[in-house]
């Protein structure tokens, strides 16, 4: 996935500065933000939205609920209005739908269309086009759409819509919000009762937001810990008033950083805490990170708090599996802690950091051990025994990223804590998805 002009690209040393001091906010969280252009364009009315994450992600998915008939427009202070055209009134896109780098709006996206009469053409970048799309075509090639995909089902594809779509019930196979994001919105315009079961439970911000926009939606856990979500179509949404949490995936990087950079004392305002996507902070303080949550409440029926982060001495320790859906974009992040932890840090069953951005098992397991860490890379994780404190040498050449956003801010964060620095091959890809990154990272840096 290296195919970027070498010409383009914008390499950066990240160096030790000294400690990080004061107080942050993160940009909004990129799950919240897509859902919440994507279920104001399905409401009648209009919906308003501050803390809207703009990046290039989250800006495709506002380009294409625009290209079927919703207005979504950026107001002067930062507040986002979405009018829209309420479910089953999507109007058919002119032009194909450009992804960008973005798996949450495509994968998303295919579900709205899928129970809509309508067709629509997706395409993405270099690195989406070689994501596997398969997952999600299946079921909603159940409910009655119907597909052409690229070889190996991946972009470009068309789609065409079914109306009516027929209900389904869908065990998924693969634990994966996004695919059970699909089904739920395809469910909204398909009358009946969709079903979607999920042995390991993922990522529930579609089922909060659904159920906080009008939708009929339940959820049974039993005592295995299996959840079966039912949404009733064809619904009626409401416009809603958000306010979006801060992206914990964001918000990671300055946690590990600040618990790994000796005498830093950091605060990290309005985090999302959803029980889903908090993972990362409870193994961190397992291995002995000092994060205390300040000012905790509830916001649009997501959990958010300020954390308090302060530099700990941490101890590598096993990563147990079963918490790995609720920090899945977060390991490159927790892969540099460890690498500075006391002792070994071994991960498992994490598969699907292999069909990520990039390969993130070996493209952090390269990057890592060319900083100076001691890596070895197994078919499901990662086993890193780290310095215990002492910094990393450092690296002499540019590290590759692979177009990958985590692994260019995670090798930022190692850069920190190096001898000489860590160079990062290109920072560009930062942009997707946390475009003030580096402009923040220098701001705790005095």
């Amino acid at each position: 996935m290296s195919s970027a002009d070498p010409t383009q690209m914008r390499p950066r040393r990240f160096l030790p500065t000294g400690p990080l001091t004061g107080r942050i906010r993160v940009p909004g969280d990129k799950s919240i933000s897509h859902r919440s252009i994507m279920l104001g364009a399905l409401a009648v009315g209009e919906t308003r939205v501050t803390g809207l994450l703009e990046g290039e992600d989250v800006l495709a998915t506002a380009a294409a609920m625009r290209a079927m008939g919703a207005s979504v427009e950026r107001l002067g202070d930062g507040e986002w209005r979405v009018s829209g055209v309420g479910v089953g009134a999507l109007l058919q896109p002119e032009a194909a739908l450009d992804m960008g780098n973005s798996g949450t709006s495509t994968r998303l996206l295919m579900g709205l269309v899928a129970s809509h009469p309508i067709t629509a053409s997706f395409v993405g970048d270099a690195s989406l086009s070689k994501r596997p799309m398969g997952r999600v075509i299946e079921p909603l090639s159940r409910m009655g759409a119907d597909f052409t995909a690229s070889p190996g089902g991946t972009l470009p594809l068309m789609l065409r819509g079914a109306a009516p779509a027929v209900p389904i019930e869908y065990r998924l196979p693969v634990a994966s919000a996004q695919v059970k994001s699909a089904i739920l919105l395809a469910g909204l315009n398909t009358p009946g009762i969709t079903t979607v079961i999920e042995p390991v439970p993922t990522r529930d911000h579609s089922e909060r937001m659904l159920r906080g926009f009008g939708a009929q939606l339940d959820v049974e856990t039993d005592a295995d810990g299996v959840r079966t979500i039912r949404i009733v179509g064809e619904a009626e949404l409401r416009p809603q008033v958000i306010e979006v949490p801060g992206d914990p995936s964001s918000a990671a990087f300055f946690i590990v950083a600040a618990l790994i950079v000796p005498g830093s004392d950091v605060v990290i305002e309005n985090v999302g805490l959803n029980p889903t996507r908090a993972g990362l902070i409870e193994v961190l303080r397992l291995m002995g990170g000092q994060i205390d949550e300040l000012n905790p409440r509830e916001v649009g029926g997501e959990p958010v708090a300020d954390l308090h982060v302060r530099h700990s001495v941490l101890t590598g320790i096993a990563v147990d599996p079963a918490v790995a859906p609720s920090m899945i974009d977060e390991f490159p992040a927790l892969f540099v802690a460890a690498a500075l932890a006391q002792g070994r840090t071994v991960t498992t069953g994490l598969d699907e950091l292999r069909v990520k951005e990039s390969d993130r098992l070996a493209v952090m397991a390269a990057a890592l051990t060319a900083a100076g860490a001691r890596v070895s890379e197994t078919e499901d994780g990662l086993i890193i025994d780290g310095t215990g404190g002492d910094p990393l040498p450092g690296t002499g050449h540019a590290i590759a990223t692979h177009l990958d956003h985590r692994i260019a801010m995670s090798m930022a964060v190692a850069g920190l804590v190096s001898t000489r620095g860590v160079e990062v091959d290109d920072t560009r890809p930062i942009a997707t998805s946390f475009p003030v990154f580096e402009a923040l990272l220098d701001g705790l840096r005095g």
